[in-house]
């Protein structure tokens, strides 16, 4: 194989001020066994029609192992199109002089002499954002981008909507990295703001964190027919203009999905528009009254309780019978950080705070202990961290 992608047709779409990139991008977090399964991977995203490669400090070897295979893929005049846009990222909270000790040692193991995309990995609170708009985390991007090692800066969060818009509307990212999910679009209406503000806009692993798409449950299979559960929600976000979506691909069949919808940028047909409304219509004539809108007006909770969060994990479980990804999601709750929620629903002590703000009078105590007694179980590990 040349220098050329053998995915001729592959879109690509603006991403900031950077280099346009593929509808997918690879994520590095799951080629982790060898070295080798991380070039198997790497090729295959050639094949797929991807330019596009994020990875990240935090993901144990996968910087050593990602620059370890470019190096040998360019060795072999393997790479697409244009060449690769690659995105990593830096923790916040670290000092100048750290920061700027971490980056070059990135772009070491990365074997790159300038990174394309640098984000902020987890702007997830208030001290984060205070950091990176004022803090040695202003004067750290500044640094690298001044200093010609990066081309522009971003970030990725898994904090609240507020937070988000406020990042968006800062004017000091050019990308942003969100949690945008076919059963989770709270989100969509900041990944507009940021397309309309003309920055790249990533979707965070929509497959696995969008509800373990790539192992559906029967009853999902069955309220997306006609079309398969993942390659529906791929759909619903490229066809919202969503700049790319993360594959986290361990092997390089993950991709097949990614190769045969790399110039899948049209607007839904009408079979996948009626698709949705089926979706939608199974999940609410399942739940029925007790379903939660996710309008957030019940926050906020006195003992800090997620109502939303969690009442949207009911909502999956027994409206779509998801149940294993609604147990994994439920007890990571307090175990993961900043990067989730930190109280489960045994929080709640019933002091019905929330009652009166709810626009559709549901029981939300009750409804929380509900979603105790169905996803409370052993907790699992994360992928990582």
């Amino acid at each position: 194989m040349t220098g050329m992608a053998t995915n001729p047709k592959a879109r690509r779409r603006p991403f900031g001020d950077g280099p346009a990139v593929s509808l997918f991008t690879l994520g590095t977090m799951r080629a982790l066994a060898t070295s080798v399964q991380m070039l198997e991977v790497v090729e295959a995203a050639v094949n797929a029609g991807i330019n596009h490669l994020e990875t990240a400090p935090a993901y144990g070897p996968a910087e050593s192992f990602l620059g370890a295979a470019l190096q040998t893929l360019d060795h072999r005049g393997i790479a697409p199109a244009g060449g690769w846009v690659i995105t990593s990222k830096v923790l916040p909270g670290v000092s100048l002089a750290d920061g700027q000790e971490q980056l070059l040692a990135c772009m070491k193991r990365l074997g790159v002499s300038r990174l394309d995309n640098w984000a902020i990995h987890g702007l997830n609170r208030e001290e984060h954002l205070h950091w990176a708009l004022e803090g040695d985390g202003q004067a750290l991007m500044h640094w690298a981008q001044t200093q010609g090692l990066v081309g522009q800066v971003g970030f990725s969060s898994h904090g609240s909507n507020r937070l988000i818009e406020t990042a968006l509307r800062s004017g000091a990212f050019r990308f942003c990295s969100l949690h945008l999910h076919l059963l989770d679009p709270q989100r969509m209406p900041l990944a507009v703001l940021a397309l309309e503000k003309g920055l790249g806009v990533m979707a965070i692993s929509p497959a696995d964190k969008g509800g373990r798409l790539q192992d559906p449950s029967p009853t999902l299979i069955d309220d997306c027919q006609p079309h398969a559960p993942l390659a529906l929600a791929y759909r619903y976000l490229l066809s919202a203009g969503i700049s790319t979506l993360t594959l986290g691909a361990s092997q390089a069949s993950d991709l097949q999905l990614a190769q045969q919808l790399a110039a899948s940028d049209h607007p839904l047909s009408s079979s996948e528009e009626e698709a949705l409304v089926q979706l939608n219509a199974r999940r609410s004539e399942r739940l029925g009254s007790s379903q939660c809108g996710q309008c957030q007006a019940c926050l906020p909770c006195p003992n800090a309780v997620p109502i939303p969060a969690l009442l949207r994990l009911r909502n999956l479980r027994l409206g779509h019978d998801l149940q294993g990804y609604c147990e994994e999601r439920y007890n990571l709750i307090g175990r993961a950080g900043h990067w989730w929620e930190s109280h489960d629903a045994s929080a709640c002590n019933r002091c019905q705070a929330c009652l009166p703000r709810c626009p559709h009078q549901l029981p939300i105590p009750d409804l929380l202990a509900e979603t105790h007694a169905l996803l409370s179980a052993p907790p699992r590990r994360r992928l990582w961290g």
